[in-house]
């Protein structure tokens, strides 16, 4: 996307293009580098992952089988100091498999606290969508509050709190679809396709280069970051230069998704349920850690709208007749992105 010279003051004051702490944004970038060399073909996916634990928040990826979701997370996972766990969502799941329960001591003679997975740093859900919802609203509090409650107990969960989930489109049978308050706790929804040719026959390559190096027993060197490391980059991201008009552009992007009458009357019908506050929240926090992942202390319009469509599209609900002509979130963000005007 190229700026137009009219949106110059979406992004000025700037006065260099090198974010400050350089060490702190080599080893993002160092990262981002090695996480690209496992997951091949999927880019985006991958800068996906960094922006949300940059910008705090969890993420919703969604594909087809065998495209390298729960490879990317675990890829991540093993490149933090801290601790992994996942958990594999089935229709039997039960809301204490996630937050734990009381156990009771009887040489004791008292209730003991297990926590349960949500007590780690970072929390893989796979196939989120195989549980029925009563577990996913288990997950409510803990990704809104960072807090779990247990028999009238409230117990803080880690400051480094990160629920990565994955869902499956195809498979309908034995699904529940996440509930609209679910979905909004994710900072992102992003969909993942297939592989070009050419990123296809590197995948083929790699598995091979793994399979002999397992074979040899030859561990792969691994770079982890600290905890202390994302917090600072947590701060850092929030130190970039937002400009005033870049803000109030950004804020007429969410106030189109609930009323789009002013730019376009059809989509405006096509829209039953616009982003909440929450949306801007996130659309903002996105677009730092992507400006602060390019080597900017600046946000511009480019990093608005290429975030936006995945912080966006599952809090966009379609109407009755939109669903019926094949609409979806995706879609209406796309539209919404295309008709509000650079100031």
């Amino acid at each position: 996307m190229t700026m137009p010279e009219s949106a110059a003051n979406l992004v000025a004051p700037a006065t260099t293009e090198t974010v400050p702490n350089s060490a702190l944004h080599e080893r993002f970038v160092n990262l981002r580098d090695e996480l690209a060399t496992q997951i091949v073909g999927q880019s985006a996916l991958v800068e996906r992952l960094l922006i949300a634990l940059l910008a705090d928040g969890h993420l919703l990826v969604e594909g087809a089988p065998g495209l390298a979701k729960t490879t990317a997370v675990k890829a991540l996972a093993s490149r933090i100091e801290a601790d992994f766990q996942r958990v594999q969502f089935t229709p039997d799941l039960l809301p204490s498999d996630l937050t734990g329960t009381d156990i009771w001591r009887q040489q004791e003679g008292r209730f003991e606290f297990q926590p349960g997975p949500l007590f780690h740093n970072l929390l893989l859900a796979d196939e989120i969508n195989r549980a029925p919802a009563k577990v996913q609203s288990a997950l409510l509090e803990a990704m809104g509050e960072r807090q779990i409650t247990v028999g009238g107990r409230t117990y803080a969960l880690p400051q480094l709190f990160l629920v990565m989930a994955t869902q499956n489109p195809i498979e309908q049978e034995g699904t529940y679809p996440l509930p609209e308050a679910q979905l909004d706790r994710f900072l992102m929804h992003v969909r993942v396709g297939y592989p070009e040719a050419s990123a296809e026959a590197e995948i083929l390559r790699l598995v091979r280069d793994q399979a002999r190096n397992a074979l040899k027993h030859v561990p792969a060197p691994v770079q982890r970051l600290s905890q202390e490391e994302v917090f600072a980059a947590r701060t850092a991201v929030l130190d970039l230069h937002f400009a005033p008009a870049l803000e109030k552009y950004l804020i007429e992007l969410v106030l189109a998704t609930r009323d789009a009458a002013p730019y376009d009357k059809a989509l405006a019908k096509r829209i039953a349920w616009g982003a909440s506050p929450r949306g801007s929240i996130a659309l903002e926090r996105c677009a730092r850690a992507r400006a602060w992942l390019a080597g900017r202390d600046f946000v511009t319009p480019e990093d608005v709208h290429a975030v936006a469509p995945d912080v966006l599209r599952h809090r966009v609900l379609p109407s009755y007749e939109a669903t019926a002509e094949g609409w979806d979130g995706g879609r209406l963000v796309a539209e919404v992105l295309k008709r509000v005007p650079l100031p």
